[in-house]
Formats: structure tokens, sequence, C-alpha cells
């Protein structure tokens, strides 16, 4: 292309190419980009124009060409596909009429800070340095799957609303970050994809606002990021996907707002993770699914579980914090069936700690969760094992029941003596003793052989005699099930 061919503003921008040199159109800071479409030649820039600069233009000697632009108004599509760039390509505060298409191509550093666009067409790109979106407006969706950058990828506070989009709004599946994925402040109407990223530092979405409703906000199967993904103070509206990631540091949702009523408000299944934060939070709206993952460290508030939660398979190393059991075990009850493992990694959390009263009455509520699976005659004789020992966990009830008991029976028979079988062999009637030998069916005193009483009081001996086989059957039941499970 010969400078005989250009603008006004166009020779300004060849010129200072070969040195680098800033050219700045605006004509003030503030200036809104979004009204780039009436901008005037006077700071309007053909991509062609910037097409041939990137690929052939001027050098100076001991200069380092870069495009540098500010404040102009790009018009038809920056065509880059399949493109070797070796300059830096700085083009902020800019308007796009067209969506530029960078497919394939390899550059050094792109700035499109603060810019509006109606798109990028950028998948399979490779940049050797940053890719700087920081504050960009996009009408249209932001394609960078399979991309490859060596440096981090910068979106903070980024705007994408792309609303005849039927897909994703913001590619990023399959993509290389040889560092962070820095994108504070996101906002995203659709979808944004992440699936198989793999990002060498920190995923921070804080503050982010994702919002699509009734389907999948953030699309994030098998991501493998080396450090944190932090999403405090983020509001996504609907699916937040996470199977299958590997996120060795955190997820941190701590104060995030999860929506997502009727459906998944978080599937983090079959992950590996360090360490899980909901935290500050209000209530998960949405079922909370953790299905098979790995938790090195599970800090979750019990008043931020959702009614519907799925744990089956979940294992975890430390739950924190420390909650007395009563409010961690309505989690457990909220799944879709019984499911005996959970129980048991609670128990272990809190034998872990040393908090072993905690950890008893896990047990507990696990079989009388058990009981409600079991037929009538199993829920029976499992309602009589909680009455009389708690299911081996409550030792001393079985106690009270037989201080009840032989009370009872000590004052029925002392008002009232049996007569003797044989008065002149018979013992004298010792009330207490004749009480002991109806209800311990293994130990005898000699009382209950050598009387017999009549009319009620001899069914009050039934009764005693049938409680006293249940306490034993039910002691022996427990105390077995205790030591077989220390």
């Amino acid at each position: 292309m010969e400078i005989n061919d250009l603008t006004p503003a166009e020779a300004r921008v060849w010129r200072a190419f070969a040195t680098g040199t800033a050219v700045d159109f605006r004509a003030a800071d503030d200036e809104d980009p979004a009204e780039g479409g009436t901008w005037g030649p006077e700071r309007t820039v053909r991509a062609s124009v910037l097409r041939a600069l990137l690929l052939d233009g001027p050098r100076a000697d001991g200069e380092v060409a870069a495009l540098s632009l500010a404040g102009a108004r790009v018009t038809g599509p920056l065509e880059l596909a399949y493109a070797t760039v070796d300059h830096p390509v700085r083009l902020r505060h800019c308007h796009f009429d067209d969506v530029p298409r960078l497919y394939a191509a390899r550059l050094r550093e792109v700035n499109l800070s603060e810019s509006v666009l109606p798109g990028l067409i950028s998948h399979a790109v490779r940049v050797d340095g940053v890719l700087r979106l920081t504050r960009a407006r996009f009408g249209g969706m932001v394609r960078l799957g399979g991309a490859e950058i060596t440096g981090s990828l910068y979106l903070e506070s980024t705007e994408i609303h792309a609303p005849d989009t039927e897909g994703p709004v913001l590619q990023l599946n399959q993509a290389v970050l040889g560092a962070d994925l820095w994108a504070p402040g996101l906002r995203a109407r659709g979808t944004v994809r992440l699936d198989g990223a793999r990002v060498a530092g920190t995923v921070n979405l804080t503050d982010a606002v994702l919002d699509r409703p009734d389907g999948t906000a953030l699309q994030a199967e098998t991501l493998a990021a080396e450090a944190d993904v932090l999403m405090r103070h983020a509001e996504v509206r609907g699916r937040l996907e996470f199977r299958g990631a590997r996120i060795p540091g955190r997820l941190d949702l701590s104060q995030a707002r999860l929506v997502n009523p009727g459906g998944t408000a978080l599937r983090a299944s079959s992950c590996v993770i360090g360490e899980l934060w909901l935290r500050q939070c209000p209530t998960v709206e949405g079922t909370l699914n953790l299905r098979r993952s790995q938790v090195e460290v599970l800090f979750v508030e019990p008043e931020v579980v959702p009614h519907w939660v799925q744990l089956n398979d979940l294992t975890y190393t430390s739950l924190v914090p420390h909650e007395p059991a009563e409010r961690r075990l309505p989690m457990l009850e909220r799944g879709d069936s019984y499911l005996p493992f959970i129980y048991e990694q609670l128990t272990a959390s809190y034998r872990r700690i040393g908090d072993d009263d905690a950890a008893r009455l896990v047990q507990l509520a696990k079989q009388r969760r058990h009981r409600r699976t079991l037929p009538w005659y199993g829920r029976v004789w499992g309602l009589l094992q909680d009455a009389a020992v708690g299911y081996g966990f409550r030792p001393l009830r079985a106690g009270g029941w037989l201080l009840s008991l032989l009370a009872v029976g000590s004052v029925a028979y002392g008002l009232r003596h049996p007569p003797p079988l044989k008065p002149a062999e018979s013992p004298d009637f010792n009330p207490v003793f004749y009480t002991l030998d109806l209800l311990l069916p293994v130990i005898s005193f000699g009382q209950e052989s050598a009387f017999a009483p009549e009319g009620w009081y001899q069914y009050l001996g039934y009764v005693l005699i049938v409680m006293g086989w249940i306490l034993a059957t039910t002691v022996v039941a427990g105390v077995t099930r205790t030591v077989s499970r220390q």
C-alpha cells in the first residue's frame, strides 16, 4: 500500500509505526468508544491499512516498530487469519465496525483494552506475550478456543453481551495460558466456556457476573488450573459446571451468590480440589453436586448448603469450620437416598480432630436413617434398639431402663408378695432380687423359681421377663456394633 493512498489520519498512524510512537485521536480521556460510529474521517482508520502495517510496514533502524493507536474508529474487518506478526499490537479505546479475525494467527503482545467491538474471532491464535482485553465491550462472541497465550489473558471488567448468540459468548475451551486468566469483574450474558483449558496460574473471576438463567453460566469441565480458581463475590445466574476439574489450590466461592432454581447451581463432581470454600454466602439456590470428588479441605458453612445436595463418594480430609454434629447432619439428610459413605466421611472428620461425641452422634444418625429403608419388622426392631441403647451409642440408657423396671417391680412385689411354691423350702422373699431374677435372663438369685405370682402380678412378671430379654439383646447388638467399628 502506498502512503499516497492514505487519509491524513492513516498517514499519521503509518509514520508512527516505524518507531512505535503512540497515536491518540481522543479529544478527552473520558470519551466513550461506544459512540465511535459517529466519529469522522479525522479519526477513522481502515482495517486494511492496519493489516498492511502489521504485515509489511516501514521500519526504522535502531527502533522497535509497533502499532499503538487509541481513540480511532476502525472500519472494515481486520483480517489477520494465519498471519505472523512480530510487532506489538495496541488498539486501545478504539471502536471497531467489524469483527477482527485473528484465527490461527501468531502474534506478539495484543492490547484491545477499553475498546468496543462487535466480537472477536481468534480461536487457535498464538500470542507470545499477554493478551489484554481489559474493560473491553463486546457485542458478539469472543472466540479464543484452542488459543495459546504464553503470558496472561486479561479480561478485567470486560463486558460481553451477545443477545443473538446461541452458543457460548466467551470460548476458551482447550486454551493454554502460560500465566493467569485474570478476569475480576467480568460481565458475561451467556455461557463462558473453559472446557479443557489449562491455566498455569490463577483463574480470577472475583466480582464476576455470569448470567445464563436456565442454562450453563460457566462451563469449565476438565479445567486444569495450577493455582487457584477465585470467584469471591461473584454472582452466577445459571449452572456452574466444574466436572472433572483439577485445582490443586482453592476453588474459592466465598461470598458468591449461586442461583439456578430448579436445576444444578454448582456441579463439582469427579474433581480433585485442594480446598473448596463456600462461606459467607447466601444459601445456594439449586442443587449442590459434589459426587465422586476428592477435596483436601472442605470449607462449607451449614447455612450455605441448599435443600438438595449430592454427596455420594465425596471424600475430604478436613471439614471446616468446626460445627456441632447437629448442624452438619441436615446436609446428609438432603440427598435422594440413604448413602452410608457420607456418614462415614463425616464421622472420620470428627474423629480426626478428636471430637468423639460428635462422631458417635453421626453414627447414631446413620442408623436412624438406615432404619427408614427397612421393612416394617426391621423398623420395629430398630426402634427398640434406639430406645433401649441408642444403637449402642447410648449405653447408659440401658441402665436407666433397668433401674426404672427394677423400681416398678420392686414396689409392686414389695406391696404384695407372691405366694411360695413350697413354703417349707422357700427362702425369704426379697422384692428387689425377685425383680432382678425376672429382668436378667442369665443370672439367677433363686427367687423366681421359689415364688409364683398370681393375677395381674403374674402378667407383670411376663412383661419384666420380655423387657429383660429385649434389653439384653439390644445391649449385646449395640456393644457388638461398637466394638466391631473400633
